[in-house]
């Protein structure tokens, strides 16, 4: 075999040789990672359910009937408590789809389900300076204590502002709560 031959195979080599250290080590950290990240994700809704209903200091998960590919039941909604052991509203995690993907909300309304009690963003895809204006407290703080009946953007006649440039994230917003108060109504009606 000549020199230049020699020195390629003994490059490959060592290339294969550092993607194989590459790999294992990329495998090794994942199931740590993907656990931390199953943590944090856990960790995260159980603030945004304090923060949408701060008078609850215990949720309790209402499941669904059919199960998940996991073979779980999945969790609809949430009941609220506060410390006497009062119900004092629903919380739910709901999906639905904006300008740029889907937008995961928790929302949360009175046990009357007359008012929202508020809402936070947990995961978007929306343009940044647009559509992910979603997330800021001035857009978020016009939904808590808003009666059910006025919870529409105010070119329709109702009492949210939309995002200047970004109406389909503001109206998916909107549409996230009334999906999500329909549900919970489903069940407790």
């Amino acid at each position: 075999m000549s020199d230049s031959r020699k020195d390629i195979a003994i490059i490959l080599g060592k290339l294969v040789l550092v993607c194989l250290v590459a790999s294992a080590l990329l495998g090794i950290t994942y199931v740590p990672t993907q656990e931390q990240l199953k943590l944090n994700s856990i960790e995260a809704q159980k603030l945004a359910l304090a923060e949408i209903l701060p008078q609850a200091s215990e949720f309790e998960p209402v499941y669904g009937s059919v199960a998940n590919e996991d073979g779980d039941l999945p969790i609809l909604y949430y009941r609220a408590f506060d410390s006497s052991g009062n119900l004092v509203g629903y919380a739910f995690f709901q999906e639905y789809p904006g300008a740029q993907g889907p937008i995961q909300i928790v929302g949360g309304v009175d046990t009357s389900f007359s008012t929202i009690t508020g809402v936070q963003i947990m995961k978007h895809g929306e343009t940044p300076g647009l559509g992910a204006k979603i997330t800021e407290p001035d857009f978020r703080n016009q939904f808590i204590g808003i009666p059910l009946a006025d919870m529409k953007l105010s070119k329709d006649g109702g009492k949210i502002d939309s995002i200047t440039g970004a109406t389909i994230s503001s109206q998916a917003v909107i549409d996230a709560l009334n999906a999500g108060v329909d549900l919970v109504k489903e069940h407790e009606a």
